[in-house]
């Protein structure tokens, strides 16, 4: 994918269009979608727009009664347990879902974590690579041929300005020489960016279009391993945890880019993209503050996609997909 693909459009949105905004007037009926981290945050706000535009939602949740308790009152949603940190708990959810669903519409990879202590996971994987990347990777992979059967399937990953912080550290991507992690997070977000990069090669000629997008800065549990000193001193929240950031969005307004994502028609015929702000992001420089917005070259560069597809390949068992 050429970056000169990679510009804005001008939209009817903002930064400031919320999910009801983006998702007004919409009839999904029909349509299944899946949201892994729909019970909560970004997720839950995903989950309750496209419910209300009457698609029928399947949730893979870690805690599957915390899930259930916060859907309790939104309609057409089906839980089903997975850990995207455990690849047999994906491949049991997957086995799942191919049962009771003849096709995928939407997969909408909003679940993550961020900057948390160090942690061991699967054969020794790097935890953040593992939960934001790899997970993700093999539950899409596994669950490739409902999305090859719905003809115009979208998948949106959610990356992050965190992409910005480092490219994937191909000489040590499970941080086995020291750990370190902002960069072990802004890895696993630009894993996240090239995943839909190549996932989106593979999957046009099947009518399966994939985007990746930063959602915004909001305050949600994904800060749920950062001290409160820690949100202090980056000038996020004050000493009672009150957002004072001028440039935060609501989760409604951080679940708008998402679902525009998987519904305008303004992407048709359009693929492996970086989104912000309900448009196309431009390309930004190396030496460009993370906050100014954009996106870096190397996590859409289509080689090293291609290259992180295969690693990821290798290291889940994935069923590979072929063009």
């Amino acid at each position: 994918m050429p970056t000169t693909h990679q510009q804005p459009l001008g939209t009817p949105f903002s930064a400031a269009s919320t999910a009801e905004d983006v998702t007004a007037g919409l009839d999904l009926s029909g349509k299944t979608a899946l949201v892994t981290g729909g019970y909560s945050g970004l997720g839950l706000e995903t989950t309750r727009a496209l419910a209300t535009a009457g698609a029928r939602v399947i949730v893979p949740a870690r805690r599957p009664a915390a899930a259930r308790a916060a859907l309790k009152e939104v309609p057409g949603c089906e839980v089903i347990p997975m850990d995207l940190a455990d690849l047999d708990s994906v491949r049991t959810a997957t086995a799942r879902i191919r049962d009771s669903t003849d096709k995928l519409d939407l997969l909408m990879a909003v679940a993550g974590v961020m900057a948390t202590p160090e942690r061991r996971v699967g054969p020794g994987w790097e935890g953040q690579l593992a939960t934001n990347h790899l997970g993700h990777f093999l539950l899409a992979s596994e669950l490739y041929p409902l999305l090859a059967a719905a003809d115009g399937a979208r998948v949106v990953v959610n990356s992050s300005a965190g992409h910005t912080l480092t490219d994937i550290r191909w000489h040590d991507p499970h941080f086995r020489t020291g750990y370190d992690k902002w960069l072990a997070y802004g890895q696993s977000k630009t894993a996240n960016a090239l995943f839909a990069v190549h996932l989106d090669t593979l999957g046009h000629p099947h009518g399966v279009r994939a985007f990746t997008l930063h959602p915004g800065k909001i305050i949600t549990g994904l800060q749920r391993e950062m001290t409160l000193q820690e949100q202090i001193d980056r000038g996020w929240v004050d000493e009672h945890g009150t957002v004072i950031g001028t440039d935060f969005k609501t989760p409604s307004q951080g679940a708008a880019t998402g679902l525009w994502a998987a519904t305008s028609p303004l992407l048709d015929h359009r693929g492996g993209l970086y989104l912000e702000n309900c448009d196309i992001a431009r390309v930004s420089a190396l030496d460009e503050p993370m906050d100014d917005g954009g996106v870096r070259a190397y996590a859409i560069d289509p080689d090293s996609a291609a290259r992180l597809w295969e690693l990821s390949v290798a290291a889940t068992g994935a069923t590979p997909i072929t063009r």
